[in-house]
């Protein structure tokens, strides 16, 4: 590739948990092969570019966060863009294309992308390239993957145009037809060089892989280890190998050095999105009954000593580790079960060819072995296609080899969707299956990302219970299957309950027994205040919440602080307050029985409905099993408060078996006591959401 056909492009990026960053890498990875240049940063890193001077094209990878915001990184930009004093053409010399992350599960998806890209539009950007949303819901790689490729003919024809400029102004005394004729020339010969370079051996951004194992005939079935005709006895497009960047050096803590010098980092120290605090829990209590389905905890943290506050309504995160067997298990497969306790120094690896390779700012630069995978590395990811590139060069049977080049393929997509994405497979589940595999420290390091902290609804009122922070979770449950070696809990919901074991005592005749614990464990937190999922401001106001299982969690808060406020200030005028409630059984999961009962009792809560999805009924007509359908028998009474009113209806829980239906029912509502049809019921219920009035706070 001739160097003078080499053009640059600016690549910005905004992640929140890391997939963003990776999509940018492997653009930047691919555009050599494509005779480009990618000048890649985080969009954080305004001092590196500025787009008011920036004449070559912009590509942008951006991922959705929280309610649909722009991901913490991309904060300070969006805000700069969103400048009410910036003329409309400010960016009008700007040319991009951007693709947008997010997960169609949530209500305001790829939100993210989609706002940036509308203030970009706004101050007169042109996009070069159409807009990508890709969805995690389904596999991000369904659209991240087509549209990467596409990327590399709009970027040329870009390029080309501008060629085409450059020599009309150098030729403009020349016969146009030959100028033409000569455009149309260097056209051909540079899209015929750099297709050269996209076949060259030099880091193609695909590979043509032979053939070198066939299935076996009686083998019908594809499995994760096993693949059957076509893609067996396909040719395979790959993706191309990432340059290995990261160094891994091994501390001697012996002789001269003493082992008080080296000490592991704080836990504070690996979280970037605010003040942490430490702090005991001092209650727990197991809300199910043994022989339900799923097991509820509630837990409750000393907050009295700390600047932490919340609102009813507010989330928050716990800092987890991973759990201590798999770490073990991870270093035994890696032959490092003698060094887990051996500090190790991470740095960038001289002369790699990943360009602007940093060393991850979530692995401390020194650190035990045991430290890095425990707090830092989130084992558990659902690994990358690039990631299980990297690891065909670790694997030396050739069957094994041949399979994990078909799983990251193109023509392997849909297996990568079903044995990899949608059975959660994990490293350790991948080491399993291809037990010749044997990856290196540094390419864990390099793949794997950063073990993130989990987020939960606060279930308390700091009016109602001062210096008392309370939340509830189902101990998450994985089992084994023929993808999955054995039963695995969540990383932190698992955790969390081992942690508390102690705190947790049965009782024969009373399932809901807290003792408190003479030696209290202490878990990390930090905030994560809802801008949005909060009590209306004027109490005056009536609210609809619907909470089935655990979605109960924040609702508690609510009517803790609403009783409060009912006691404190009587002369108040409070409107009234609704609850549909959902479980499977009334007798084993009916969360907070005793509380809602008091609550509604004293009047705190208006109207309870609730509802048992699997407890048969005994009378003639049939009960409704699941909240959306309590929603509906009670059309009339919920049309009124949203819609004469002005009322507030919150939704919290299960997304994709509850939110979705909860929000068709609301449309049913609407369409029936308005009397217009299901447009016009969708009309009402996105200004209803654009009023912030119905209100979501839901997960996968």
């Amino acid at each position: 590739m001739c160097c003078d056909l080499k053009r640059r492009f600016l690549l910005l990026y905004a992640t929140q948990k890391g997939q963003a960053k990776a999509i940018a890498e492997e653009i930047c990875l691919q555009a050599g092969a494509h005779g480009l240049e990618a000048d890649m940063h985080c969009i954080s890193e305004m001092d590196k570019y500025n787009l008011e001077t920036e004449k070559d094209p912009v590509v942008i990878v951006i991922s959705t966060t929280g309610t649909g915001d722009p991901p913490d990184t991309a904060r300070k930009f969006v805000k700069k863009i969103r400048d009410k004093t910036l003329p409309p053409d400010h960016f009008a010399h700007l040319q991009y294309g951007l693709l947008g992350l997010g997960d169609s599960e949530y209500t305001f998806f790829c939100n993210g992308g989609k706002t940036v890209d509308r203030l970009l539009q706004e101050l007169g950007a042109q996009h070069f390239y159409d807009t990508g949303l890709a969805d995690d819901c389904v596999g991000l790689e369904l659209v991240v993957d087509p549209w990467i490729d596409g990327l590399w003919l709009a970027l040329k024809e870009v390029f080309l145009l501008r060629k085409e400029k450059e020599d009309m102004s150098n030729n403009v005394s020349a016969d146009p037809h030959v100028g033409h004729e000569m455009n149309l020339s260097s056209k051909i010969q540079i899209l015929n060089l750099e297709d050269e370079g996209v076949r060259s051996s030099d880091g193609p951004s695909h590979k043509l892989i032979d053939i070198n194992v066939v299935a076996s005939a009686t083998d019908t079935e594809p499995s994760l280890v096993h693949s059957v005709p076509p893609i067996s006895q396909s040719a395979l497009n790959i993706p191309a190998l990432p340059p290995e960047y990261i160094e891994v050096q091994f501390q001697d803590t012996h002789g001269e050095f003493s082992c008080l010098l080296f000490q592991n980092p704080h836990l504070s120290s690996l979280i970037k999105e605010g003040t942490t605090f430490e702090v005991p829990v001092t209650k727990a209590s197991q809300l199910t009954r043994e022989d339900a389905v799923k097991t509820a905890l509630l837990l409750e943290l000393d907050i009295a000593d700390t600047a932490f506050d919340y609102q009813p309504g507010d989330a928050f995160c716990v800092i987890c580790p991973n759990n201590v067997n798999e770490v073990e298990e991870l270093l035994h497969i890696l032959g490092l079960s003698e060094k887990g306790e051996n500090f190790v120094c991470i740095k960038v690896k001289q002369n790699t060819k990943k360009k602007g390779a940093t060393r991850p700012q979530h692995i401390p630069e020194r650190s035990t072995l045991k430290f890095i995978l425990t707090w830092c590395l989130e084992l558990r990811a659902i690994p990358k296609k690039a990631f299980l590139r990297a690891l065909v060069e670790c694997t030396s049977d050739a069957g094994e080899k041949r399979r994990l080049q078909e799983l990251c393929s193109k023509q392997g997509a849909s297996d990568y969707t079903h044995f990899i994405r949608e059975s959660n497979v994990c490293l350790l589940d991948l080491l399993h299956a291809f037990p010749s595999c044997k990856p290196s420290l540094n390419l864990l390091i390099e793949h794997l990302p950063k073990l993130q902290a989990r987020s939960y609804s606060v279930s308390s009122s700091n009016l109602y219970q001062p210096g008392k922070l309370c939340f509830v979770f189902n101990i998450v449950e994985f089992p084994a299957c023929p993808t999955r070696p054995v039963l695995r809990k969540g990383v932190c919901t698992g955790w969390l309950a081992e942690l508390v074991a102690p705190l947790l005592h049965t009782n024969k005749d009373t399932l809901d027994i807290k003792r408190e614990s003479s030696s209290t464990e202490k878990i990390s937190i930090f905030a994560r205040p809802n801008n949005t999922f909060h009590l209306p401001s004027d109490p005056s106001i009536p609210f609809v919440m619907v909470g089935p299982g655990t979605g109960i969690a924040p609702f508690i808060g609510f009517l803790q602080h609403r009783q409060k406020l009912r006691e404190e200030h009587t002369e108040w005028e409070f409107g009234e307050t609704w609850l549909f409630f959902g479980c499977r059984h009334q007798d084993r999961d009916y969360l907070f029985k005793d509380e809602l009962r008091c609550f509604h009792e004293n009047g705190t809560l208006t109207h309870l409905k609730v509802c048992f999805s699997r407890d048969s009924s005994t009378t003639e007509v049939a009960q409704p099993k699941y909240v959306q359908d309590v929603i509906r028998l009670y059309a009339k009474e919920v049309a009124r408060v949203l819609l004469k009113e002005s009322g507030y209806f919150y939704v919290c829980g299960d997304k994709k078996h509850m939110a979705d239906d909860v929000s068709d029912a609301v449309l049913d509502v609407l369409s029936m006591e308005m009397e217009v049809d299901k447009l016009e019921a969708m009309k009402t219920m996105a200004m209803l959401r654009e009023a912030k009035r119905y209100l979501q706070d839901v997960w996968s």
